[in-house]
């Protein structure tokens, strides 16, 4: 009986043990769904908006010396197609008469048989002998018949002028003056068999051999004069405006500096003359800088070399200065506007100078913050946030104008994920 008791005491507590158990964990538990379903209902969520930052810089008016930029092709002030002026076969060769030789002026390109001409030169000699011995004659013979007419004591004059041999005494003045003009004639051609140089000239091509025969007209040689080289640089209207007094530049040979294409050569020239009529292709007025002696340069300047121009110009006043990459491709310029907003305006700009272009500001306004890069993707009134560059980081000298092309290409992905309002930095207060 005492053993039943025992059985049945230790089983009631057992389970009031596992009772109390899980009435706990119950509790523990409903604690714990309660506290995590409030916590859930009274968490925060912090939103962050960030919107994209860009670089500007600050500009304000100012006054700026104006530099004219064109670009010509280099051209010899004579380019010449020699040509022969008698007939005959190419005896000799001058010894500078080659492509690339140098002439000087005179010098002798060929020489031409002279048989022919050196005979005709002898005959002309002969007729004018002739023609002056009968000159001579004739007036001697006009001299005595106006003598015999005055002894014949004859009143009046003669009825036909044969009889003081006037007629007589022209025809043999005419007869002497052709044949001086003969002999002229062949004492040029005999001098033409021996051709020279015009002028100091750079030979270009030669057309003939020796031993060639020549007939009259036939391309000899081309030859570019050397004193001088002559480049046409067009300019339009607005370029125009920005050079100083147009007289004075020309009288007091306004400097002009040269470059070549790459960069590496750099010449030193003058305005010559300015065009008075606009190409018909271009419709624009050409300038004509000029170097003197060219092939005599430290660096010389060959004929055909395409070059770009930089010419001083007059000071401007009321200014602002930007990088050229400010400048989008469609020409227009971005700045900070009221409240932090993307603004723009067309450019006009009145010139350039290496990595930098000068525009006139908008109208009323005296200073900006310009966006110095701006990309495709910026509208009006996007929210940006600006940050100031620092000048020496521009680095504008080194930027180039394909470098700035890719980087907008390459960043245009990048603001458009920047440009929308990005939500960060979520978190659940338990």
């Amino acid at each position: 009986m005492n053993k039943h008791v025992i059985t049945i005491a230790v089983t009631f507590a057992a389970a009031a043990s596992i009772f109390a158990v899980l009435s706990y964990n119950g509790a523990k538990m409903a604690a714990a769904n309660s506290s995590e379903n409030s916590a859930m209902h009274g968490s925060v969520v912090k939103a962050v908006v960030q919107y994209p930052e860009v670089a500007v810089m600050a500009v304000t008016k100012g006054s700026y010396q104006a530099e004219v930029i064109g670009y010509g092709e280099a051209r010899s002030r004579y380019q010449l197609t020699l040509t022969s002026e008698v007939s005959g076969q190419v005896e000799s060769l001058g010894q500078n008469f080659a492509t690339g030789k140098l002439l000087k002026q005179g010098e002798v390109i060929i020489k031409i048989d002279d048989t022919d001409y050196l005979q005709t030169f002898s005959s002309a000699q002969v007729a004018v002998a002739d023609a002056k011995l009968a000159l001579l004659e004739e007036q001697r013979q006009g001299l005595q018949a106006r003598l015999e007419w005055q002894n014949s004591g004859i009143s009046g004059g003669p009825d036909s002028p044969l009889v003081l041999r006037e007629p007589q005494l022209i025809a043999a003045q005419a007869t002497f003056k052709n044949a001086q003009s003969q002999l002229t004639k062949a004492q040029r051609d005999l001098d033409k068999t021996a051709i020279t140089a015009p002028f100091s000239a750079l030979v270009v091509s030669r057309d003939v051999q020796l031993g060639s025969y020549l007939q009259v007209g036939n391309t000899i040689a081309t030859l570019y004069s050397t004193d001088r080289m002559e480049i046409e640089i067009p300019l339009s209207a607005h370029q125009w405006t920005s050079l100083p007094n147009l007289s004075g530049a020309v009288e007091g040979k306004w400097p002009v500096t040269l470059t070549n294409t790459t960069g590496d050569s750099q010449w030193l020239g003058y305005v010559e003359r300015v065009e008075q009529h606009l190409d018909n292709s271009s419709r624009q007025r050409a300038l004509v800088v000029v170097v003197e002696l060219p092939l005599a340069q430290q660096i010389p300047l060959f004929p055909g070399t395409f070059v770009t121009a930089t010419v001083q110009g007059k000071a401007l006043d009321n200014l602002w200065q930007l990088p050229a990459s400010a400048i989008s491709q469609n020409g227009e310029v971005w700045y900070i506007g009221a409240g932090g907003n993307l603004a723009t305006f067309t450019a006009q700009q009145q010139f350039a100078q290496g990595e930098l272009s000068y525009i006139k500001p908008m109208t009323g306004i005296d200073s900006a913050n310009i966006i110095i890069r701006p990309l495709h993707s910026y509208v009006q009134g996007m929210q940006v946030i600006a940050k100031l560059a620092n000048p020496s980081d521009m680095q504008l000298a080194d930027v180039s104008a394909s470098k700035m092309n890719s980087e907008r290409n390459s960043a245009n992905n990048n603001v458009r994920n920047s440009a929308s309002m990005t939500i960060n930095n979520v978190s659940v207060k338990l």
